[in-house]
Order: structure tokens, then sequence, then C-alpha cells
């Protein structure tokens, strides 16, 4: 190889020296989070991803039939898409897509989600339903009957990481793990049971929110009636998993009724049982059964509501507080939140610092920043628009969607002001009387899935906002509690706008 002449200068041309408009349309290759990346390098590249051709490209793609209103055209063009991405997530149309899917007239224990799969149980059955097939008219509405007793519990996991089906399955798609008062646990995939787990001597009352353990060798944990925590390793085959049982763990003394791993090591499992004490099990550390790894305990007041571990965090709903322990020391930091007589539910966003509650006909917004510097904790904001119990609860960085059993309608509000932007309604307006109001909801992106039933059927109303163009109008309406007039809302599909 012939070596550089000594005498040539070296070459300073920088890729700062290309022209924007020629750096614009490589980026316009890059998703979302890469454009977002590349504007925080540096003020050059900022420029580069705020050009209007890349925007202009995502706003086509994105709503080919859209047409820029009057206020967006005063906008640059990113922030006239991000301005109709964001209306978009939080519901802020009155013409959504819209759906409804009859089932039995049974109470529903849960409805989930999985991308465009939705997902839900009602009593021992297990529905389970692509929206997509079924609106092109092909037969994709499941319902499997495998469990003999009431479901109690529905997670999904990714297949990433599991060796489960690993001939044959993307890591992108997820497994859907099921428990029962029939004491078994179930794990279901393209839709069928693919494995059952049997361990527990009574009713398996919760799963754990995430796996445990590195990639490779993931562990389910479960807590059941029997006082007991289990833990089940998903590299097992066998359809009945008789080896899948890696652990028994005792200590409670009472039913195990929640259960979150620690967000800052993967092995540790937080349990709460049903007398609303506290124990955190490292999982690492045990591999037979009867053992017990116990390290670390604490108690809280009240009957339990939900769990949720932050980093080295775990926040616990319980009678009519949220309270904040640290897993490494287990000692109580701070109270996050009151409310009196009792909690019905409870949701954290910790990227924004904000606590979600419901109480008895209120939803009410905590900060959990300035609630570390009082000891009577209060909220930033609380909104009376519902009906009795707000037992459900969805928040995401752009909406929080509440719901209760005792009213029709599910609102949405803005996460950051706490505006309210819509009001949907679970049941046709005939029925609304009769309705059981809302018996679960779930919430994907654009997409929001409403469940009711009543002496007929049961009713699963699905709606997708992405391409959805009348905005909600204002309205003095005192149902909407002076925001949004919930009677706006056009269920029957088209608009006039």
């Amino acid at each position: 190889m012939a070596e550089a002449d000594p005498s040539r200068p070296l070459s300073t041309t920088r890729i700062t020296d290309v022209d924007v408009d020629s750096l614009a349309h490589c980026a316009g290759y890059l998703n979302l989070q890469d454009l977002s990346n590349l504007a925080m390098s540096c003020k050059y590249f900022k420029r580069v991803a705020y050009s209007d051709s890349i925007w202009l490209r995502w706003l086509r793609d994105s709503w080919p039939d859209h047409i820029l209103s009057s206020s967006s055209q005063a906008l640059e063009v990113r922030d006239a898409y991000m301005a109709r991405r964001t209306a978009l997530q939080q519901f802020k149309f009155v013409d959504p897509f819209v759906a409804d899917f009859y089932t039995v007239p049974q109470p529903y224990s849960h409805v989930v989600m999985d991308k465009n799969d939705v997902v839900f149980s009602q009593g021992s059955m297990i529905g389970m339903m692509k929206i997509d097939s079924c609106l092109s008219g092909r037969q994709s509405f499941i319902m499997r009957s495998d469990h003999n007793a009431r479901i109690t519990c529905m997670r999904l996991f990714s297949l990433g990481g599991t060796s489960l089906f690993k001939s044959d399955a993307p890591g992108s798609e997820n497994i859907l793990v099921t428990s029962s008062c029939d004491h078994t646990i179930r794990l279901w995939w393209k839709g069928s049971c693919q494995r059952c787990f049997r361990g527990h001597n009574g009713p398996v009352s919760i799963l754990s929110d995430k796996l445990l353990g590195e990639v490779g060798g993931k562990v389910l944990a479960s807590g059941g009636e029997d006082a007991t925590v289990r833990l089940w390793s998903l590299n097992s085959s066998g359809k009945r998993g008789q080896q899948a049982l890696k652990a028994t763990l005792y200590g409670h003394e009472k039913p195990v009724k929640l259960m979150s791993v620690a967000g800052h090591k993967i092995s540790l499992l937080v349990t709460i049982s049903k007398n609303s004490k506290v124990r955190v099990w490292d999982t690492a550390t045990s591999s037979a059964v009867r053992s017990s790894c116990c390290v670390g305990m604490a108690s809280v007041a009240g009957a339990p509501v939900k769990m949720k571990c932050h980093e080295s965090m775990v926040y616990v709903a319980a009678g009519s507080s949220v309270i904040s322990i640290d897993l490494r020391t287990m000692q109580k930091v701070l109270t996050a939140a009151v409310y009196q007589p009792n909690l019905y539910s409870f949701e954290i966003m910790p990227s924004k610092s904000l606590i979600c509650t419901g109480g008895n006909g209120s939803v009410m917004l905590w900060d959990i920043r300035r609630n570390q510097e009082t000891l009577t904790p209060g909220p930033i904001a609380e909104l009376e628009s519902h009906r009795g119990p707000v037992t459900f609860l969805h928040m995401d960085p752009y909406k929080i969607v509440t719901g209760g059993p005792e009213d029709s309608y599910v609102n949405v509000l803005e996460t950051d002001t706490f505006t309210q932007t819509n009001s949907l309604i679970c049941c046709s307006t005939e029925e609304a009387s009769t309705s059981s109001g809302c018996a679960g909801l779930a919430v994907n992106g654009y997409q929001i899935v409403t469940a009711s039933y009543g002496e007929e059927h049961g009713l699963l109303r699905f709606r997708d906002f992405a391409n959805a163009a009348c905005p909600v109008v204002e309205s003095g309406d005192e149902r909407a509690s002076k925001f949004w007039d919930p009677q706006s809302y056009s269920d029957s599909g088209g608009s006039d706008c």
C-alpha cells in the first residue's frame, strides 16, 4: 500500500460543511426517536432535524387525507405535526373510528390491548379478538375455557429473553399469562394455551408485573391465597410445566394480594399481603423449594389497592394513602397522597413525578417532589367528574383516562394540565340507564377499548383516533365539569365537520 504523501494537506471537511438540505434528505429516513436524538446532539443538527421537508413527509405519511387547519398553518411544520399527534393521543376529537363487539352478559374481570389485539376475561372465559381481522370480515373472535374458575390476573410479557417457542416466535411478540381461582397459571400464544403451571394450594391471586432475572433465564412470580410466593421458569418444556416451579417462598401469614419487580435490581420482588405486610425477596439467592430469601420487611396502614416499583422505590397505595418506601433501607420516605375515606385506584408517572388517584366521584393529581417538603400532602389538581368510585385509571405522558362501575362514561384528561378533553360513553345511549357502567378499559396510544354489560349482552367498544379530524368543541355542560360536552361524541361514526 502506498504511503500518504506528507506534502499533501489532510482534508479538513466536516459533516457540518454539508448543507442543511442535503443532511435533511438523509435524516428523512430516520424514525422519530432517532430524529429526537439528532436534534439533541448539537445546534446544527437541530436545524437539520427540524427541517420542514422532514416533517412534511411525516405529516403526509401519517395522515395522507389530513388538511392543516388555519391555526396549524401558522405553525412550523414540525410544530403542526407534533400538535396534531398530541391532540390525537389526548382523544381531542369527536369522530374516531368506532366498532362494537358483543359478548355474553357477564362482568368483565380484565381487558388488555396487545398492539392491535384485544384480550379480555369474563369469569373463567378468555376472549381474544384481532381487530384488523374482525373489521375485514374474517373470523378472529376466539373464546377459550381452559380455566375452570374465575381468572384473577392477566399479564402480557415479551417473548424476547425467554426460550419459549424459540424456533418459531419473533422476539417482538408477546405471550399472555393468566392466573385463576382453579389454582393454575396458564401461558397463551397464538390463541391457545401452551403451558399450564400447577403448584399453589389455593387460588392464584396475582402475577408479577415484569419478569425477573437475566435474558435467557427469565422467571415469573405468582402469589396465592395460600400465602406463598412461587417462582416459575419460563424456559421449561412440557404442556403442564412439571419442571417449571423453581422455588416456593414462605413468610406471609395472609393471602398475597399484590407484587411488583424492583426497578434498580431485576432479581428483587416486592409483595404485599392482605394484612398489609410488605416483603422484599431476592429471587437470585434461592433455587430450592421451601427456602426463604426475604431481604426486607415493612408494613402500611389500610387494605392494599395497588403497588408499583420505580428504581429503588416502591409506591404502595393502601387504605387512604400512597406511601413511598426505599427498598435499600426499607424506610418510609414520604406520604405521597392522602384521600379520605379510602382510595380506589392509583397510577404513577415517575418521569413527570406525578401520581394520580381515584376516589369516590373524584380524581386527583399529586406532585411527588412537592410533597417531599410537607407532612400533609395536598393534590395539585382535583376533578369531581364521576358518579361513584373511580376504579379504573390509565396514565401516560399525554393523557389520563378514568372510569368506574357506576358511571357509563370514561373521562379523558391532559396529563400536564389536568384539563378534561373528552368524555366517552361505554354503552349505547339507550342502555345508559341499565348498563353496568365502565366494567373495564384498556388504552394503547390512539386507541381505547371500554367494557360494559347489561342483561342482554356484554359490550366491548373499540375506538381508534388515529385518523380523526373533527375536534371536540368546548361546552358549558355541567355533566362534563364545565370542560367538554360528553354528548358531542358520535358513537355512530361520521361527522358533520
